[in-house]
C-alpha cells in the first residue's frame, strides 16, 4: 500500500469514528425527546390517571347504589369523563404520530444524503480505475 492509500484509509476511519459519535449523541437526544412526548408516563400523569379512574368508578358505583335522579347524573358524569379521556388519548397519539413522521422524514433525508455520497465515491473510484488503466497501458506501450 502506498502512503496516500494509508492516509486515505486513516482519514476514512477517523471520519467514521466522528459519524458514530454524532450518531450516539443524536440517539440520546431522540431518546430524551421521546420521553418528553409521551414515551414513558411521568409521575403526575400516573396520579391524574389514578384520580380519573377513582372518580369514574365512584360515579358508576354511586349510580348503582343511589338510583333515581342521581343515577342519570352519575352515568352522564361517567360518559363525560370517558369522552374527555378519549379526547386526551387522541391528542397524545397525534403528537406521537407527528413525531414519528418527523423521524421518518429525517431518516429519508439522511438516506438521500448517504446515497449521494455513495454515488460520488463510486464515480471517483471509477475515475481512478480508468486513470490507473490508462497509466498501465501507457507503461506497456513504452516497453
Amino acid at each position: 500500500m502506498s502512503e496516500n492509500e494509508k492516509n486515505y484509509r486513516s482519514d476514512e476511519v477517523e471520519e467514521l469514528k466522528k459519524e458514530i459519535d454524532m450518531f450516539m449523541k443524536e440517539k440520546e437526544r431522540v431518546r430524551s425527546i421521546i420521553g418528553q412526548i409521551g414515551g414513558v408516563p411521568h409521575k403526575s400523569e400516573k396520579i391524574v390517571n389514578a384520580i380519573f379512574l377513582i372518580i369514574l368508578i365512584g360515579s358508576v358505583i354511586f349510580s348503582i347504589i343511589l338510583g333515581g335522579d342521581v343515577r342519570m347524573v352519575m352515568i352522564e358524569l361517567a360518559v363525560f369523563l370517558l369522552s374527555i379521556k378519549i379526547i386526551y388519548l387522541i391528542h397524545n397519539q397525534s403528537k406521537v404520530n407527528h413525531f414519528q413522521l418527523w423521524i421518518l422524514s429525517s431518516i429519508e433525508w439522511r438516506m438521500n444524503e448517504s446515497s449521494k455520497k455513495i454515488d460520488q465515491i463510486h464515480k471517483h473510484h471509477i475515475k481512478n480505475e480508468k486513470s490507473k488503466e490508462n497509466t498501465d497501458t501507457e507503461k506497456e506501450t513504452e516497453k
